[in-house]
């Protein structure tokens, strides 16, 4: 059995079609009246958007009831399913806290309600009835003020138990006119010690070198191997690694087919770039991780080897991974000093031996 780490999962895109629903049933009627069953809802949640910006629009419809009461409800069957469905031994939850706090509230008052979100998602993540070890990313947004934004940082710096990084999201066209503050932001980051990633060349929207010395990882960045290889280099040096999200590129119409990451796969391999395999809107996609990794060898993106080479990634450039090895290396490990798996490794070797 494969355990895997996912470096790149939104909370707002990560409740799954069902859950989603059941819970409009039950708690807000007048979001579930909107369709006449649940396949209408489900196909709505789910199907291929025209663009990256009619696709984000869906996280507001979840970020609207991702409340501090609800919270609780929705991280436990994510970690409920990231566990048994998943196999997942490591998980980086991102999300924008300021999202999930009370739109009547000023906006200082929805800054100081901010920790409180955070206290609620780390105690809600940490369960140990499905044991897998999970973290915190923030995230920025385009569509916030300054004051927001470097709220956010500030308090993922107080966080340090819960909170791992910090991200840039929202619609990358609106990152130009801001590009100074926005390297002001991640230099500040820096500054307090903090990880970072972020939403970069993920569309040709949103190719921007000059975020790119700022990160540790790169949320997406298919762009680069794809338009602009000759940056792979330094990419590749910085130790800097891409979080691809190979649904999410058909759901926001980004690519038309999966065999479109192959060159991104093969140009990053070929540079010695890590790649992590990730889900991004595992909810909003109705896909889990293991499938991600399934679907690129069977459309021939990868084969084995890359599979094996991504999952290492992954724990490699994992934020908060506490040990030093993926589990598979910990497993086998144990299996080393297990006299009864010696002793079935000594009959089946020997049993290699009759059959040749």
């Amino acid at each position: 059995m494969s355990l895997y780490a996912e470096l790149h999962r939104h909370l707002g895109g990560s409740v799954v079609p069902r859950i989603l629903w059941r819970y409009f049933q039950r708690n807000r009627p007048d979001l579930s009246d909107r369709f006449a069953n649940y396949a209408q809802f489900e196909q709505f949640y789910t199907q291929p958007k025209q663009s990256l910006e009619e696709y984000l629009e869906l996280h507001t419809l979840v970020e609207s009831v991702q409340t501090k009461e609800a919270l609780p409800y929705f991280i436990y069957r994510l970690i409920r399913g990231a566990y048994i469905f998943e196999n997942l031994a490591y998980l980086e939850l991102r999300y924008t806290p300021y999202y999930r706090t009370p739109e009547h509230l000023s906006e200082t008052e929805r800054i100081d309600a901010m920790a409180e979100i955070v206290e609620i998602v780390g105690r809600a993540s940490h369960q140990s009835e499905y044991p897998v070890v999970t973290r915190q990313i923030l995230c920025t947004h385009s569509r916030l003020p300054y004051a927001v934004n470097r709220a956010i940082v500030e308090l993922a710096a107080q966080y340090p138990d819960y909170v791992c990084a910090i991200d840039l999201a929202g619609g990358d066209a609106a990152y130009r006119e801001r590009l100074d503050e926005l390297v002001g932001l991640y230099a500040y980051a820096q500054s307090l010690g903090l990880k970072t990633t972020g939403h970069l060349y993920e569309t040709v929207n949103g190719c921007y070198p000059e975020l790119l010395p700022y990160l540790m990882r790169i949320g997406h960045g298919i762009q680069i191997p794809l338009r602009y290889p000759e940056l792979l280099k330094q990419v590749a040096v910085r130790g800097q690694c891409l979080e691809i999200c190979p649904t999410t590129y058909l759901q926001t119409g980004t690519l038309d087919e999966l065999a479109q990451l192959k060159d991104v796969f093969n140009r990053c391999f070929d540079a010695g770039v890590d790649i992590a395999i990730c889900t991004d809107n595992a909810g909003l996609h109705n896909v889990r991780l293991p499938f991600e990794y399934e679907n690129l060898l069977t459309h021939d993106v990868i084969g084995f080897d890359g599979l094996r080479a991504c999952q290492a990634a992954a724990f490699r450039h994992a934020f908060a991974w506490p040990h030093e090895a993926p589990p598979a290396a910990m497993l086998s490990d144990l299996l080393k000093g297990d006299p009864a798996a010696k002793s079935l490794s000594t009959r089946f070797d020997q049993t290699e031996i009759e059959l040749r």
